[in-house]
């Protein structure tokens, strides 16, 4: 019989929601799962991006790249709202280099299973792939690129951004899943993150699973918090944490809106 398996916890897109962040990594470590890797966007959207990355440069033990993190801080960055100029503003000194110095992606094995995990997809940050994708774009994920290097093909990839959790098989038995939001859940507003279980660092078949957890937290104590400190765009964070309605166009590099299951948000 196999021994106790091991788990690594999966966080994304925490957006500056430190009430949120903090809510799942209690819920984590009462768990007793120790290893944790951030998919990345950090920052953006909400109050406290300063202290959600010096929380997660304490507690994860992989840090990767989101669009937020590689966009909001970009020296040559043109676009620039009352929001984004706040954002960038409460960030502390040299975090905004450090998260555009964040690896894109993290392979590892475990159960036999090449896990590829990045925030988007395999070609950029910016690149967003919905949980409606055709089967060319199941298979995009799964691609060497320039982004991702040269390597193996992993059978397993999970990413973030889109703030949609779910879980796929595809062709080749390849598995895709989305972590879901920490920070900024959409549709059902209450954070969730993804737990993967199995035997790390082997390349011989083990059971092996991946367990999505919602965990409640205090919204109105994270609402209060940026209202305290005026954050703009205070009535798109509420519908989104009160709600899980998206607020409309997003401030991101590509000016794209998110497509919600209902259509154009």
């Amino acid at each position: 019989m196999p021994g106790p398996l091991d788990r690594v916890a999966l966080v994304s897109d925490v957006h500056g929601n430190l009430t949120a962040l903090e809510a799942v990594l209690a819920d984590i470590d009462a768990r007793g799962i120790t290893r944790i890797f951030n998919l990345g966007d950090y920052v953006g959207k909400g109050p406290r991006g300063r202290e959600v990355v010096e929380l997660c440069r304490r507690r994860c033990e992989v840090n990767l790249l989101g669009n937020w993190d590689d966009f909001l801080p970009d020296p040559a960055r043109v676009l620039d709202s009352e929001g984004l100029a706040w954002w960038l503003a409460e960030l502390g000194p040299g975090q905004g280099e450090w998260l555009r110095a964040r690896p894109f992606c993290h392979d590892f094995l475990i159960s036999g299973r090449r896990v590829r995990l990045f925030h988007a997809s395999a070609t950029s940050v910016h690149h967003r792939v919905r949980f409606d994708h055709d089967e060319e774009g199941f298979l995009g994920m799964f691609a060497a690129t320039p982004a991702t290097g040269d390597g193996p093909e992993p059978t397993i990839v999970g990413y973030g951004d889109t703030h949609d959790p779910y879980y796929e098989v595809g062709p080749g038995g390849r598995i895709l899943f989305n972590t879901g939001s920490v920070g900024n859940a959409m549709d059902d507003p209450t954070p969730v993150y993804a737990i993967v279980e199995g035997v790390l660092d082997s390349e011989a078949p083990a059971p092996f699973s991946v367990q999505f957890v919602r965990v409640p937290y205090d919204v109105e104590a994270e609402i209060a918090v940026a209202t305290r400190v005026g954050m703009p765009e205070l009535a798109g964070y509420v519908s989104e944490l009160r709600d899980g309605v998206y607020r409309g166009a997003m401030h991101d590099p590509a000016l794209v809106r998110y497509h919600r299951r209902s259509g154009p948000a």
